[in-house]
C-alpha cells in the first residue's frame, strides 16, 4: 500500500479536533449540576413527604424517610459543589474565568457557593429542630425557627441550581452565537429548575392554599405575592417560547405524584391528640390551576418585548390574577363537593389533628364578609403587579449570567 496515499492529520486537523471537544464540552450539562439538580429534586421530595408524615403520624422520629429525603438532598448538593471548588482551586491547569473567587484563593461557580451555603445551613439546622421537637413537641405550624433555618438553606439550594443551569444555558447561547449548534437540554433543565422553584413557593405557602380558603381576599393575596414572580421570572429567564407554562407543568406534575401515590401507603398516627382517624398516608392538595395564567403570562410577555418594564408589570400582574381568579374560584366550588371524592382529586385528605368540625372536615368555605374578600383582591393586584417587576428583574438577571 502506497503510505502517501494516506492523508496524515495536519495542526488545522487537530486543532479543528480540539475546538470541536471544546465545543461539545461546552454545550454539555457539567457533572455538578447533574448532582445538583438530583439534590435539588430530593430536598423537593423529601419536603413534600414530611409534611405528609407530620399531618398523618406526627413526630416519631427524627430520621424518618422523608428527613433522609432532605438531607441527601443538601449533602449531595455541598459535596458535589465542594468538590468542584477544589477542583477549580487546586488542581486546573488553568483556573476557569466563568467563576467566582473567594478569598483570593477558592474558586467556584456562583451557582455552586450558593448550594454550599444552603448545605451548611441544612445541617446546621438538623440538630436545631431536634432540639426543637424534644423541647416543644410537633410544630403548631410549617414555619417554626429550625424550619426557617432549614428553608434557607432550601432556598439556597433552589436558588443554585437555577443560577448554575442559567449560566450553562447562558454561555451555550454565547457558543450557539458563533455557529455551534446550541444545546437542546439546557432550556429543559432551566424550565425544570424553575418548577421545582415553583413547587417550594406552593408548598411553603401551602397553610394560605387550602381549598377551604380559595374563596378569600387573603388567598389570592398569597397567590398573587409568590406566584407572578415564579412564573414571570421562569418566562423571562428561560430560552423556551413557553417557558413559564413549562415551569407550571413541572409544579402540576410533581403535586399530581404526591396526591396520587402517597394514600397507597399505610400509616396511623403515633402522636396525639388525634381528632380524625387516618389509617394512609394523607397528602398535600390537588395543585392549583397555575397552568392557565402561567399560559397566558407567556403569550402576553411575547407581546410586551418592547414595553418598559413597569409597563409589563402592571399588565401581566393584572393579567396573573384575573386568570388565577377565573380558574380558581369555580374550581373551588367543584374541590368542596362529594364529586372531587376520589382517587383523581383525593379531597379526603384529612390531617389527623383537624377536628371533625373544621370546614374541611365539613366541606365548606371559610367565610369573611364581602367587602374584606374585594379588599383582598385590591390588595392581590398590587402585589401582583410588584411580584411581576421583581420575576422579570430576576429572569432578566438569570438569563444574562455567566459565572
Amino acid at each position: 500500500m502506497n503510505s502517501s496515499a494516506i492523508p496524515m492529520p495536519t495542526r488545522d486537523h487537530a486543532a479543528g479536533r480540539s475546538q470541536g471537544v471544546a465545543r461539545a464540552s461546552a454545550n454539555a450539562v457539567p457533572w455538578q449540576l447533574s448532582a445538583v439538580v438530583f439534590a435539588a429534586t430530593s430536598v423537593i421530595v423529601g419536603l413534600v413527604w414530611d409534611i405528609s408524615w407530620h399531618m398523618t403520624i406526627g413526630r416519631d422520629t427524627f430520621w424518618t424517610p422523608a428527613h433522609l429525603a432532605i438531607y441527601t438532598g443538601g449533602a449531595v448538593a455541598g459535596l458535589a459543589c465542594g468538590a468542584e471548588v477544589l477542583r477549580r482551586s487546586f488542581f486546573a491547569a488553568v483556573r476557569p474565568p466563568d467563576g467566582v473567587t473567594v478569598w483570593r484563593l477558592f474558586n467556584g461557580p456562583l451557582g455552586g457557593w450558593l448550594c454550599i451555603w444552603g448545605a451548611v445551613a441544612m445541617v446546621t439546622s438538623a440538630p436545631f429542630d431536634d432540639w426543637w421537637h424534644a423541647a416543644y413537641g410537633l410544630d403548631v405550624k410549617i414555619v417554626s425557627p429550625p424550619h426557617a433555618v432549614l428553608a434557607l438553606g432550601f432556598i439556597s439550594i433552589l436558588g443554585g441550581a437555577l443560577v448554575m443551569a442559567n449560566a450553562v444555558q447562558g454561555r451555550n447561547a454565547d457558543h450557539a452565537a458563533t455557529g455551534d449548534a446550541p444545546s437542546a437540554l439546557m432550556p429543559w433543565v432551566v424550565a425544570y429548575m424553575s418548577g421545582l422553584v415553583l413547587t417550594m413557593l406552593s408548598v411553603f405557602t401551602t397553610e394560605f392554599h387550602s381549598r377551604e380558603a380559595m374563596h378569600l381576599g387573603s388567598f389570592y393575596a398569597v397567590s398573587s405575592l409568590v406566584f407572578p414572580f415564579a412564573l414571570v421570572a421562569a418566562s423571562r429567564s428561560t430560552r423556551l417560547r413557553y417557558g413559564a407554562t413549562a415551569a407550571a407543568l413541572v409544579y402540576t406534575a410533581l403535586m399530581c405524584v404526591q396526591l396520587w401515590v402517597l394514600p397507597l401507603f399505610e400509616g396511623s398516627p403515633k402522636l396525639g391528640p388525634i381528632r380524625t382517624a387516618v389509617t394512609h398516608m394523607v397528602s398535600l392538595d390537588f395543585p392549583l390551576l397555575l397552568l392557565a395564567p402561567a399560559l397566558c403570562l407567556d403569550v402576553v410577555m411575547e407581546r410586551l418585548r418592547t414595553r418598559g418594564a413597569w409597563t409589563q408589570a402592571v399588565v401581566l400582574g393584572a393579567v396573573f390574577l384575573v386568570a388565577h381568579v377565573v380558574t380558581q374560584w369555580p374550581f373551588a366550588e367543584f374541590l368542596v363537593s362529594d364529586a372531587s371524592r376520589n382517587w383523581f382529586f383525593n379531597t379526603d385528605n384529612v390531617p389527623y389533628q383537624m377536628p371533625p368540625d373544621w370546614p374541611r372536615s365539613l366541606r365548606t368555605f371559610l367565610a369573611e364578609p364581602a367587602a374584606v374578600t374585594v379588599r383582598g383582591g385590591a390588595i392581590a393586584l398590587v402585589l401582583a403587579v410588584l411580584s411581576a417587576r421583581v420575576g422579570l428583574a430576576w429572569g432578566s438577571w438569570l438569563r444574562a449570567v455567566r459565572r
